[in-house]
């Protein structure tokens, strides 16, 4: 009887196991199931394809069409309430959204030996990125569970997308967090990414969320429409597509940029560029650059304004009050005031020309032919800006705006106000010599980032295995920064033409470099002239009793009390 009770036990227990496992395994999808961030101003989210194609397969057959492009047939599904060029698509979507909810399709796959990966895809009616518009969007993110070692994610972003350690993920229990970019619907690990890189996107958590309870989680694999290769979005030409103007792939047939198919989780997801706190503190800074630059010059502001009230009240502002105005005959102090006029002027005209510029020559007959045109141009005012040739003419691609204009010309207000006042002109020249530095460190840094392409290039793939243009261009870019050239042939799938790129620094650069060494020769000059502008008041009532002599300081002390000074 006792031998009767241990067998049943044992087999109970081996039952449970299996249905434990059972369970585990059929609702793991749910475990890791995403909460999805939006910003404010996000129009679309993640919606049932029935929305699209309808509610039955005859819906979806009378909007299927097809264009010719090179001679191969394309099919897309239209959505008749817009187009790329309106919000038809947008406004038809809002009107109905309480209808259709949110949806987001998940499979579980196993068919690589080692892992288990969950991936979950997200369909929006429309993209309405920074740089491009199309109907459509397919997005993904996925969590890769390894039979051993540690979980890891990889989150689509355009193109390519972003991995990372299961550690760097946010997560609300084992529910991974995603931030999805307003408009452009690319996903990241935080919710100030997405301004680096040109894509520039805008992310944040200030808007809806959804929940894994707020939305409904369906199997991908069991859709009817899982198989057919067709664009979910309109297609005029091979154009829109080239300028991501054209609906995108169904999730089993779209690819980032080197050719990976995503579908395929383990291989898309091992070519995605890793995420490190590093890199996270490098995106914080520029997501909140113009909170911090903004509270920096307040704080700056209030210590030199406090400055120029203590010179004030000790030593008195002087006839001239701004002591760059101390020009009085051809003399050292004089020449070094001239000077910095002029390394201001050439500054400022240096903010209006470009700094870097990236040029090319592009002539593949019956598809593209173009003069030379710029393809990539780095300036004062406008950061960067990407921009390539169409048949409507030259079309911006991308722009990471950084106010280097901004900076420059606060760092001369700043500069002009800590002259208020200075009666000893080698302290005049140490503030034109800190900032002619500074002007000449900015170009430097500029150097120093494109030479780190050519690193950058190396993270992101390997190029051995045959022919990479790109990767080849960015390497002979990075080799040679000041300037340099790059022709190569194109010969693929029946095009072949020719491709001429030059590069060199640009004459507002130049205009910098120059404006920071004329500041730092004023500098010297009027260090080296070590003159007094005018007669600083007295610094205590006593001195002005009758018969008063002051004591004559020495220089050595004079020197330290001013130093002290200025430095506080």
């Amino acid at each position: 009887m006792d031998k009767l009770r241990k067998i049943c036990l044992i087999l109970f227990c081996l039952v449970l196991l299996s249905v434990s496992s059972f369970i585990s395994s059929a609702e793991i999808q749910d475990d890791y199931a995403p909460i999805l961030y939006f910003e404010k101003n996000e129009c679309c989210y993640p919606v049932d394809v029935s929305y699209l194609l309808g509610e039955s397969p005859l819906d979806a057959v009378s909007k299927l069409k097809t264009i010719n492009i090179e001679g191969n047939t394309v099919y897309y599904i239209d959505n008749p309430a817009g187009t790329v060029n309106d919000n038809g698509v947008i406004d038809d979507y809002k009107s109905k959204m309480s209808q259709y909810g949110y949806t987001v399709y998940y499979i579980v796959n196993t068919s690589v030996s080692g892992y288990t990966f969950i991936q979950y895809w997200m369909f929006y009616a429309f993209n309405d990125g920074e740089h491009n518009r199309h109907e459509g969007d397919w997005e993904m993110v996925e969590v890769v569970i390894p039979d051993s070692g540690e979980k890891w994610v990889g989150y689509s972003q355009h193109y390519s997308g972003q991995k990372a350690t299961w550690d760097l993920v946010e997560k609300q229990g084992d529910h991974i967090k995603v931030y999805v970019a307003r408009g452009s619907h690319a996903n990241y690990l935080r919710s100030y990414s997405g301004k680096l890189g040109i894509a520039s996107d805008i992310v944040a958590d200030n808007g809806k969320i959804l929940f894994p309870d707020d939305y409904k989680l369906v199997k991908l694999s069991d859709q009817i429409w899982l198989n057919y290769n067709f664009l979910w979005g309109e297609v005029s030409s091979a154009e829109d597509i080239i300028m991501g103007n054209a609906g995108p792939q169904g999730p089993k047939y779209r690819q980032d940029m080197n050719g990976n198919l995503m579908w395929d989780g383990i291989t898309w997801g091992n070519s995605l560029l890793p995420a490190n706190e590093i890199l996270f503190i490098f995106e914080w800074f520029l997501y909140n650059f113009v909170t911090i630059f903004v509270a920096l010059t307040v704080v700056s502001l209030g210590v030199i304004l406090y400055r120029i009230y203590r010179r004030h009240k000790k030593y008195g502002l002087g006839p001239r009050v701004v002591s760059m105005f101390y020009i009085d005959g051809f003399n050292l102090k004089s020449i070094g005031n001239i000077l910095c006029f002029v390394g201001i002027i050439v500054a400022i005209v240096g903010l209006f020309n470009q700094w870097y510029v990236v040029s090319a020559d592009i002539n593949v007959p019956d598809i593209l032919t173009t003069g030379r045109f710029d393809l990539l141009t780095i300036d004062g005012l406008n950061g960067v800006q990407i921009t390539i040739p169409s048949s409507s003419g030259l079309t911006p691609m991308g722009t990471m705006f950084f106010p280097f204009s901004l900076i420059i010309l606060i760092g001369f207000v700043f500069m002009i106000l800590g002259t208020v006042g200075l009666h000893l002109s080698r302290k005049l020249g140490k503030k034109y010599l800190y900032r002619g530095i500074k002007l000449i460190v900015v170009i430097i840094v500029l150097i120093l980032a494109i030479m780190a392409i050519g690193f950058i290039t190396g993270l992101i793939g390997d190029t051995s295995n045959g022919s990479n243009y790109i990767f080849d261009l960015l390497n002979a870019l990075s080799s040679n920064p000041f300037g340099g050239t790059y022709a190569f042939s194109v010969s693929e799938g029946g095009i072949s033409g020719q491709i001429n790129v030059d590069w060199n620094l640009g004459f507002g650069a130049i205009l910098i470099l120059l404006s920071g060494f004329i500041l730092v020769i004023a500098g010297v000059l009027e260090i080296v002239a070590n003159k007094t502008f005018f007669e600083p008041k007295q610094l205590d009532d006593k001195s002005r009793k009758p018969g008063y002599e002051p004591p004559e300081p020495s220089k050595e002390s004079d020197l330290q009390v001013e130093d002290i000074e200025e430095d506080s």
